[in-house]
């Protein structure tokens, strides 16, 4: 959604939805796909319930102890050689990222698994410094070209059809392409590669942080977050303090079923564990890793009625 559009009052906003008749094909074949995968997913899993109740209690057991598990996180992660910095608001977030960027001469960042910098919109305050964010999930870039906000967390760009991202694509990639994604999803690779290379910076969110181990993890089903976290000489996680968890062991119970709750697979297709910058003698990694932990009003909702949000 533009910001133009957020201005025009919501009763207007939605009479507009349920007339465009673009929006509602798009949201009929995504949600339609979503809910068969997902009950495919678990109809062959039927330990998937028993995990997910599992996989509350560990959330609800760490926010009961928050403060000791994001300082073993932080300990861990200095002691890897990475960078820890504590963002009471959504200000400080954005402002630690712009003073990395000035510290270190950022003139590009790629980003991935971006929620996180939404929440802060992050990358209006980078283009007002003179650094150029690149979204590279391929439904986040869709979006960045249109000029609009992500509709849906998984799926950003849900409200648009092949058609429409086939004509947006061939408007602002130059050229003519057909509405097809393997060719879109082409066009995008071919633009987007050379960004990795060009980039200063890598900005992620995460999925989760592990305590004991010190690991950032992102889960995708698209490389880029994997050449988001390795090519550009910086790293960048913001994260919001709810996504740490105790250990490793606790992280196996929620891979085997977020795929399968948000997409309908078994696992995705990438899952990427971040332990640190590049040590002596490894080939490839950041010079630099930075985790920015973010309240943002989550420790409010620790004892307040959006608890439940925090799992």
């Amino acid at each position: 959604m533009s910001d133009a559009s957020l201005r025009t009052p919501f009763p207007a906003r939605a009479h507009a939805a349920l007339e465009d008749a673009h929006l509602q094909e798009a949201l009929g074949i995504a949600t339609t796909k979503f809910i068969g995968l997902r009950k495919e997913a678990f109809e062959g899993f039927p330990e998937g319930e028993a995990l997910r109740d599992r996989a509350r209690a560990i959330k609800e057991g760490t926010l009961q102890q928050l403060d000791r598990h994001l300082e073993r996180l932080a300990d861990n992660i200095e002691r890897l050689g990475g960078h820890v910095h504590w963002a009471a608001t959504g200000d400080e977030a954005r402002d630690i990222v712009l003073r990395l960027c000035r510290e270190n001469g950022v003139r590009m960042a790629v980003k991935s698994k971006s929620m996180a910098t939404e929440e802060i919109e992050l990358n209006d305050a980078l283009e007002a410094a003179g650094v150029k964010p690149v979204e590279t999930d391929l439904g986040e870039y869709i979006i960045q070209l249109a000029h609009e906000k992500p509709s849906h967390i998984i799926a950003p760009a849900i409200h648009k059809t092949k058609g429409q991202v086939a004509d947006l694509f061939s408007k602002e990639l130059g050229g003519r392409f057909e509405a097809d994604p393997e060719v879109l999803t082409a066009v995008a690779r071919k633009v987007l590669r050379q960004k990795f290379l060009d980039a200063d910076m890598g900005i992620t969110g995460a999925n989760f942080a592990v305590a004991e181990t010190g690991t950032i993890v992102l889960v995708t089903n698209e490389g880029n977050g994997r050449m988001v976290t390795s090519l550009p000489r910086i790293h960048v996680a913001v994260m919001g303090m709810e996504k740490v968890i105790p250990t490793m062991t606790d992280l196996m119970v929620f891979l085997a079923i977020l795929a399968r709750s948000a997409t309908g697979q078994k696992l995705s297709s990438y899952t990427t564990l971040v332990r640190g910058p590049r040590q002596p003698g490894e080939t490839e990694g950041p010079e630099e890793l930075h985790l920015i932990l973010m309240d943002n009003g989550r420790t409010r909702q620790i004892a307040g009625t959006l608890r439940e949000a925090l799992y």
